[in-house]
């Protein structure tokens, strides 16, 4: 059985969701299409609105990255707008959402009342109180390469459901293969029992 990774950048790995970037084209595979908070721009908006509902083909899995960012230039309330709007994309198409969160933490949970559809943290990093708030919110939560060598982490990993689990590679260079097994380890089951639950995860967050 192959190794799921949530979120990636590489276009050509089929095994996992491809994240698409701003005006990019869509691949043949798996994806995920949002705006980041990072590439909203106000003058282009309605373009970029255009461009992300026109492309939500058959193989797009998910809406995002989208979210709350306290460091980019977008003013709060453009990013609390185009959030909306991605969210309204996610309804209508009934996608799961691909978060991305700077420091908004508290923000984003607000957002979470607004939809059905499933809310993924991706890159998840933070400390185990940001972990228990979202969580207790019906978030899920996607770790990355942090967790091979972030031990208090590896603790919020060991404390986080099996159910509310993803695992990911994001823009790093290395094996995901590394990161079940060390995600195994941590929750004292088989990687070919965690490859499993990733999948029931996947079904779940597709069904709703």
């Amino acid at each position: 059985m192959s190794f799921f990774d949530f979120h990636h950048h590489k276009i050509n790995a089929s095994n996992g969701i491809y994240n698409v970037n701003i005006f990019c084209s869509v691949p043949e595979t798996l994806y995920s299409i949002g705006i980041h908070p990072k590439d909203i721009d106000e003058n282009n908006l309605q373009h970029q609105l255009e461009w992300l509902r026109n492309n939500i083909k058959e193989n797009c899995f998910a809406i995002g990255e989208c979210g709350l960012d306290s460091l980019v230039s977008a003013s709060q309330e453009l990013q609390n707008r185009v959030f909306l709007e991605n969210i309204k994309i996610a309804e209508k198409f009934k996608k799961p959402l691909i978060i991305h969160c700077v420091r908004k933490f508290s923000e984003l949970i607000s957002f979470k009342k607004k939809t059905d559809q499933a809310m993924i943290l991706h890159g998840f990093n933070k400390k185990q109180s940001i972990a228990e708030s979202l969580l207790s919110n019906n978030f899920h939560l996607s770790f990355g390469k942090a967790v091979l060598y972030h031990l208090s982490l590896q603790n919020t990993l060991k404390n986080t459901p099996l159910d509310k689990i993803f695992l990911e590679t994001d823009d790093a260079e290395f094996d995901i293969a590394e990161l079940y097994l060390k995600v195994s380890q941590i929750k004292n089951i088989s990687v070919e029992n965690l490859q499993d639950q990733i999948f029931t995860n996947l079904e779940n967050i597709k069904n709703g």
